[in-house]
């Protein structure tokens, strides 16, 4: 999965990088199958709603439900906050979304996506060019906006996914966008109860796809951490958005965010 366009290499720094890779996954015969009715059900139900998507795009937020993914939900998401998660899959944005109605920021990749493009845009989502770090300060300010307007934003700090065993280092810009609007800062804590339902290292989105439907259950556990004051340097609260997702998922922090993006 990798985002690095290697014509036109970005800055070193720049880009974020997981030692995650697909070796970090459970093998797969360890793992509680679905049977093949459900498998075929859940197959069907997703092409079904990336149809219905396509005409109505808030209909893919049923994906995960059509998925079997259980949901266990703790705290509250307000309005007109930053909301900062750990990364694990692409099944956080639809979860997440389920949640509230925050503007996702999202690689500006997936603006060109077929359907999944359209959706992204319905959902008011922020592209960002990870390729370009002048255009950096645009999509601070475009997130600074949408916040003053009393819309919750949706970073993932990390900048990329992570396995679900560790925690990457928050990086920072985002954070600049809550001092800039006065909004505050959400901590969310993401825990899977299986490592199997990972997007990481080279794994395509069809193979994650194909991992999700057929286990027998996943079950997805979103804690809101208490908010933080924009208050302090965007360093400072990057770090206390990270240091209250480790302790919440019971991980020792290890480094501060580095690079461009931090």
């Amino acid at each position: 999965m990798s985002l690095v366009d290697h014509d036109h290499p970005p800055p070193r720094g720049w880009l974020p990088l997981s030692p995650c890779a697909v070796a970090c996954l459970p093998a797969e015969d360890t793992q509680p199958r679905a049977g093949r009715v459900r498998q075929l059900g859940r197959w069907l139900g997703v092409f079904a709603l990336v149809l219905a998507a396509a005409f109505h795009p808030p209909a893919l937020r049923r994906v995960p439900r059509i998925l079997g993914v259980r949901v266990v939900s703790r705290g509250t998401l307000g309005a007109g906050e930053l909301i900062v998660p750990n990364h694990i899959s692409w099944l956080d944005v639809l979860v997440l979304l389920s949640h509230t109605g925050a503007a996702p920021l999202s690689k500006h990749e997936v603006a060109g996506w077929p359907v999944l493009g359209r959706v992204a845009r319905s959902f008011g989502t922020v592209f960002v060019d990870r390729t370009r770090p002048r255009a950096l300060p645009d999509t601070v300010a475009t997130l600074t906006w949408v916040l003053r307007a009393g819309r919750s934003v949706l970073v993932f700090p990390e900048g990329t996914t992570w396995c679900g065993a560790g925690v990457g280092p928050f990086r920072r810009a985002a954070f600049q966008a809550a001092i800039d609007s006065g909004a505050r800062i959400r901590p969310v804590s993401l825990r899977y109860s299986t490592r199997s339902a990972s997007f990481i290292g080279e794994d395509t989105l069809w193979a994650s796809l194909s991992r999700v439907i057929a286990l027998r259950e996943l079950t997805i556990e979103v804690t809101a951490l208490p908010a933080i004051e924009p208050d302090r340097s965007r360093r400072r609260l990057a770090l206390a958005a990270e240091r209250a997702v480790r302790a919440e998922l019971g991980q020792e922090h290890d480094q501060e965010p580095v690079g461009a993006l931090a």
